[in-house]
C-alpha cells in the first residue's frame, strides 16, 4: 500500500534526525506511573511507532518479563529498537498480525499521521489489544493542524480517544490524564500531552 506523504516524512531523513532529540530514557516514571496507580498487570505489549523504544524500555523496568514488540516505520529507529525489542520495520497503518497482545501503546504518534488514515490505525489498536489500550497524544476538542518544525501537514491535534471509543463503545474508559511536561516528577520525559487508558 501507498505510504502517506507523513509516513515518508518520519520515513526518512526528518525521522533519521528525530533520533538524536529523541534520549530522554525515564519513560517508566510517565506512563509507568499510569499503569501503576490503575493497577495494570500485563505479560505482553505492542508500541505502534515506538522509534528507538524509549517506552518500551521503561515497561521493561516496571515489568522485567514482559515481552515486548515494536512496529517502527523508520529504517535507522528500527536498527537500534531491534537490538532491544522484537519488532518490525513496517508502517502502523498497514501492519496486520493474529498474535494479540495485553497492551497497546501509541504515544505522540497518531497526532502526526495523516487523519484520512486513522481509522485503520484505530482499528489495528484495537485488533491487536488482548486488554488495554494506551494512548497519549496533543489534544484538542475538533481536529486543528498545527505547524511542526516549519512544516505543514505533519502535526494535528483532535480528540484521538473520543474517535476510538465511538468507533468501538464496548471499550470500557479506566482513567484519563494530563502530563505535564514541568512537572519535576516526570523530569523532562514527556510532553503536554493528553492519556487516555481503556480495558477491552
Amino acid at each position: 500500500m501507498k505510504l502517506s506523504d507523513q509516513e515518508k516524512f518520519w520515513k526518512g531523513k526528518f525521522g533519521d534526525n528525530y533520533i538524536n532529540r529523541n534520549q530522554i530514557s525515564n519513560r517508566h516514571l510517565v506512563i509507568g506511573k499510569d499503569l501503576i496507580d490503575n493497577r495494570i498487570e500485563i505479560k505482553s505489549a505492542v508500541e505502534l511507532g515506538p522509534n528507538i523504544g524509549l517506552n518500551l524500555d521503561g515497561l521493561k523496568r516496571i515489568f522485567p518479563n514482559l515481552d515486548t514488540f515494536g512496529v517502527e516505520i523508520n529504517k535507522k529507529a528500527y536498527s537500534i529498537l531491534k537490538k532491544k525489542h522484537k519488532c518490525v520495520n513496517k508502517s502502523i497503518v498497514n501492519f496486520k498480525s493474529k498474535k494479540k497482545f495485553d497492551l497497546v501503546l501509541i504515544t505522540g504518534v497518531l497526532m502526526h499521521q495523516n487523519p484520512k488514515n486513522l481509522k485503520k490505525i484505530y482499528k489495528n489498536m484495537y485488533s491487536l489489544a488482548k486488554k488495554y489500550i494506551y494512548i497519549s497524544e496533543y489534544f484538542n476538542p475538533k481536529p486543528v493542524e498545527i505547524q511542526y518544525h516549519n512544516e505543514g501537514k505533519r502535526l494535528f491535534k483532535r480528540d484521538f480517544a473520543k474517535e476510538i471509543w465511538k468507533l468501538y463503545p464496548n471499550l470500557k474508559l479506566i482513567n484519563y490524564g494530563f502530563q505535564w511536561k514541568q512537572d519535576p516528577f516526570f523530569s523532562g520525559g514527556c510532553d503536554d500531552t493528553n492519556w487516555f487508558l481503556f480495558s477491552k
